[in-house]
């Protein structure tokens, strides 16, 4: 039976601190020998992903910030597809809202709940660079985002709580990686993201076993859409709390 990986970045294929996949790439390049596809799917922009997916090797398709978007390259697949457009050398299917509807609610519930909330759009390269501890390269290919923003909320566990109401009271959700919340359409998760690229790879291969693995509860809608949800260790020893049967 084929098997398909899919996988997050930041603490996952990445290390948590360094986003170094210093320690992952002999299991990549094992995996590229065995003609496994690994697809990325990530709170990462399609910049960020692409600069990976040239260190590694990697072609297959990928899906970007928390589902908004999965590009394919072209050909990849042998039966037609219809996408919602094209980029280059990929067919994309979009899934979530834009970035600039996304900012426009955010700066909405900041001023209704009377909070900070600083987006990665509200930030320079370097302050990004800073507080996240990526490079300046990475930081700057972080700032290109499409479908969701990547922002922190200044004020309290209250505070906290009544922006993230206010964010789905708008119509919008949210989810939390570890670092940073995320804000993006509704509807727009890596679940669906997954869902509809696996039976891509389904009608392409015919009988797959799809392995997914993430660290961070923004992982859960994709580990609960494979045939084998994998968690990792976070940094420390503790783990996430998922409620998944087979987990």
């Amino acid at each position: 039976m084929k098997k398909i990986l899919f996988t997050d970045l930041d603490g996952t294929l990445l290390d948590f601190f360094t986003y170094s996949y210093e320690e992952s790439s002999e299991v990549v390049d094992m995996l590229l020998w065995e003609n496994v596809p690994i697809v990325f799917c990530s709170a990462k922009t399609r910049a960020e992903q692409e600069e990976y997916r040239r260190l590694l090797g990697i072609c297959d398709p990928f899906i970007v910030e928390n589902g908004g978007a999965i590009f394919i390259p072209r050909g990849y697949f042998s039966f037609p597809i219809t996408p919602s457009k094209t980029i280059g050398n990929y067919l994309i299917l979009e899934l979530g809202t834009s970035y600039t509807k996304v900012r426009e609610m955010l700066k909405r519930v900041e001023k209704n709940v009377g909070c900070s909330i600083r987006g990665f759009g509200d930030m320079t390269a370097r302050e990004i660079a800073e507080d996240s501890g990526l490079d300046l390269k990475f930081a700057r290919l972080a700032k290109q985002r499409e479908h969701d923003e990547t922002f922190k909320i200044e004020g309290g566990e209250e505070k906290i709580g009544e922006v993230l109401r206010e964010i789905e009271r708008e119509g919008f959700s949210w989810t939390h990686g570890g670092r940073y919340y995320n804000a993006m359409g509704m509807g727009s998760d890596k679940g669906r993201a997954t869902r509809i690229l696996a039976e891509l790879f389904r009608r392409k291969l015919g009988k797959v076993e799809i392995i997914g693995i993430g660290d961070s509860i923004s992982d859960m809608p994709m580990l609960a859409e494979v045939d084998v949800p994998l968690l990792v260790q976070k940094p420390g020893g503790s783990w996430e709390e998922m409620n998944l049967q087979n987990l």
